[in-house]
């Protein structure tokens, strides 16, 4: 089964993206040639989405040490040390950023004996290109997993982007669903739009048209009617950072879907890969939140929407407790209730 979609893509001395800015008025691809290049790009929302920016953030190491092969260590060491740690302060919700850097760290400590800036970056680059193959495999595992709770007929809802455009090509909440249409089930889902930057209305449903699945962008604030009025049959999101005890941050909104689940009786299922679960934190409220720029909220594509001087507030996620989730849809399987010990289970 072929991706949906191709994000991103390692081209030997630089990386192409698909500058999901442009997206749905027009495709449009940017071209990356440094780490700081990368680091504006995840920052700016040009790519966005924690697998993809984490896939992102090893090839950006990995095209900074292609550049400085002919250094002594020290330098090339330095210069990729400086680039980890600017990359890890583009978007510090995003789980699978700190874990990709942290691979990135460990191949170039394993080079230090000997010194070879030469070795280290064949090996990074070889890193890179498997997280990014490593990801479509894992995309396309959840969808198959994720495809089982699927019935046709149904009726499914997400909120943001998890599709191919947040991933190396399949998606997390979406790939059960390319799953499901390659298998030619019929079945319906429902986008939310996502304020601020409407990467419901934008991505995902450009997304799942494109590959010929029947979707409808719903505001926000009307998920609760449709799942109260029995319109929506399940829901799957997905995750940037995941705790150990199951809670889980995702785009701001999500608690709110997830409430409203609850409420409706409707399955609320989160579909990410274990890489986006972070061990080491086991509440919520340990999740560090995203806050951006407030223009995202009183400008749309540059025209003021909201009186002048009135301040906004940007949270980029919020956190969802573990006791709103029917499951958590892993390329290890099925995650159910107790959460702690089940997820402690498929640990790495």
């Amino acid at each position: 089964m072929e991706p949906p979609v191709k994000p991103i893509e390692w081209l030997g001395d630089r990386i192409r993206i698909i500058d999901q800015r442009c997206l749905p008025l027009k495709e449009c691809d940017l071209t990356l040639e440094t780490a700081a290049d990368v680091a504006g790009a995840i920052k700016g929302m040009a790519l966005r989405g924690a697998p993809l920016i984490g896939i992102a953030a090893a090839m950006a190491v990995a095209v900074e040490a292609r550049h400085w092969t002919s250094s002594t260590w020290d330098e090339f060491e330095a210069r990729l040390l400086a680039a980890i740690e600017m990359l890890s302060a583009t978007r510090p919700t995003a789980g699978n950023l700190f874990w990709a850097l942290d691979r990135s760290r460990k191949v170039l400590e394993s080079h230090k004996p000997g010194g070879s800036p030469e070795a280290a970056s064949s090996a990074l680059i070889a890193d890179a290109i498997a997280i990014y193959s490593e990801d479509l495999e894992t995309g396309l595992r959840m969808g198959r997993i994720g495809v089982d709770l699927i019935r046709e007929g149904s009726t499914l809802l997400t909120h943001c982007n998890a599709g191919g455009l947040a991933t190396s090509g399949f998606g997390t909440a979406l790939a059960p669903m390319y799953v499901a249409h390659q298998r030619g089930m019929n079945f319906k889902v429902y986008a939310d739009e996502t304020r601020p930057l409407l990467q419901g209305a934008r991505l995902t449903a450009w997304e799942l048209k494109r590959a010929g699945i029947d979707v409808t962008v719903i505001c926000d604030s009307a998920c609760h009617l449709m799942m109260s009025r029995g319109a929506v049959d399940m829901v799957f999101v997905g995750s940037d950072r995941i705790t150990s005890s199951g809670d889980f941050a995702n785009k701001i909104g999500t608690y709110g879907v997830a409430i409203s689940a609850r409420a409706a009786g409707v399955p609320f299922y989160v579909v990410a890969p274990v890489s986006t679960i972070d061990f080491d934190l086991e509440k919520g409220e340990d999740i560090p939140i995203e806050e951006r720029d407030s223009a995202e909220v009183t400008e749309i594509s540059g025209v003021k929407v909201t009186p002048r001087g009135v301040p906004a507030y940007n949270p980029a996620f919020d956190v969802t407790p573990a006791e709103l989730v029917s499951g958590i849809i892993t390329e290890k399987g099925l995650i159910r209730p107790p959460y702690p010990e089940n997820l402690a289970g498929i640990r790495p």
